[in-house]
């Protein structure tokens, strides 16, 4: 009998660099690797988790962009890449702003499961120190999706 122990394995926390969540066709599929390497996200985020958050935030944005999309495919856009933008760095300024909106929005979703995870006194100040966070992720989601639709960037909170 021995009592050696090989080492556990730690589990992957970071996706494959050719892991992608596919859309519906008209939107722009979404890289993990490109959510993870833009909104910052730490290792303790696991694949399963991004993807998932990822494709939340993808529905999310479909189902409230879908009139627009509806207005832009009865004007014959076969896909986003049909709308006429500008162009930044070699993209559609709009593929740019709808992958900005997908990728804060899955930040924002993920640092809230992290508000709950700890509940010591300790842990409840990391979740008061989340709460800009969210309020930041969250912000540029609205911020895209105003630019996306060319509408003004309002913000106003009601007391």
């Amino acid at each position: 009998m021995s009592f050696l122990a090989t080492p556990p394995v730690a589990p992957a926390t970071t996706p494959p660099a050719s892991a992608t969540i596919e859309n519906d066709g008209w939107w722009p599929s979404i890289e993990l690797a490109s959510v993870r390497e833009i909104v910052r996200l730490n290792g303790t985020v696991t694949e399963l988790r991004l993807q998932e958050a990822t494709q939340a935030a993808m529905l999310a944005l479909n189902q409230e962009l879908a009139d627009w999309k509806a207005a832009k495919v009865a004007q014959g856009a076969e896909t986003l890449l049909d709308v006429p933008a500008s162009q930044i760095g070699g993209e559609s300024r709009l593929v740019a702003l709808y992958r900005r909106a997908v990728y804060f929005y899955a930040k924002a979703d993920l640092t809230e499961r992290y508000r709950d995870f700890d509940t010591t006194a300790a842990g409840d100040r990391r979740a008061d120190d989340l709460e800009a966070t969210i309020d930041d992720a969250r912000r540029n989601v609205r911020w895209a999706v105003s630019d996306l639709l060319g509408q003004s960037r309002v913000t106003v909170e009601l007391m």
